[in-house]
């Protein structure tokens, strides 16, 4: 579903997305009210979503927000006008599965909706950056289920801390003195445990918490263990 800031911007996304013919597009009137609305009614597999709203900047955040409550099986990919770090942050602290730019090519963006509803996140090496700098900045000491029980074991966390800052499989051994087959069998465990399929996952996750705060964390995991379904039954899991 297209939900571009204007009525025209949406009828033309999705005459254009329509080319594309494993896509199925409708259109979304572009207020907040009819977004949800058509969410509820239509249940889309993946939102294209203006962050830009009724002329507020920041409207489609909120909307995002409030979807990913309401219908977290839709995956949001967020329409910007610029990647700048702010606006590529919220749109990731909104929940959604994917930013794209309006700058880049509409075949981009049909990779980008494919990518999306596989389960699977979409962004540029730059935009990516950007949230890996954010992670790093407060690392969340502890990741817990709804019970309150970790998630993950202290050398799991170790492990995590050490894809947030990018480092290979063989610099994660080096630095916490094991062999690079177990480093590769901690990622496998953690990708379980945490329901995501991919490095970027496992940073995106880290930092939904962050955003969060501790009492989302069981909401939080739930999600992605649901996107890592839908992401296994079209890819194979990746600990490179």
């Amino acid at each position: 579903m297209a939900a571009d800031r204007t009525r025209m911007n949406s009828q033309l996304l999705a005459a254009a997305l329509a080319r594309d013919g494993q896509l199925a597009v409708i259109e979304a009137e572009p207020t907040a009210e009819a977004i949800v609305a058509a969410t509820c009614a239509e249940k889309p597999d993946v939102l294209l979503l203006s962050s830009e709203l009724e002329d507020n900047p920041t409207l489609g955040f909120q909307v995002a927000r409030q979807l990913r409550t309401a219908h977290p099986k839709t995956q949001i990919v967020m329409l910007l006008d610029a990647s700048e770090r702010g606006s590529v942050l919220e749109a990731f602290r909104a929940g959604v599965r994917g930013v794209y730019c309006r700058t880049e090519s509409l075949k981009s963006l049909s990779k980008c909706i494919h990518c999306a509803h596989s389960g699977q996140v979409w962004a540029n090496s730059r935009e990516l950056g950007f949230l890996v700098d954010a992670v790093s900045e407060v690392l969340p000491m502890r990741l817990s289920d709804a019970s309150g029980s970790s998630l993950l074991s202290k050398r799991e966390q170790d492990v995590v801390r050490c894809v947030v800052e990018g480092l290979s499989n063989r610099e994660i051994a080096r630095r916490l003195t094991l062999t690079e087959h177990t480093v590769k069998n901690y990622l496998f465990r953690i990708f379980d445990k945490l329901g995501v399929s991919s490095r970027v996952e496992v940073v995106l996750y880290a930092f939904s918490l962050q955003s969060s705060g501790p009492s989302s964390s069981a909401a939080a995991h739930a999600r992605h263990a649901s996107h890592a379904k839908q992401s296994r039954a079209t890819s194979k899991l990746s600990a490179k």
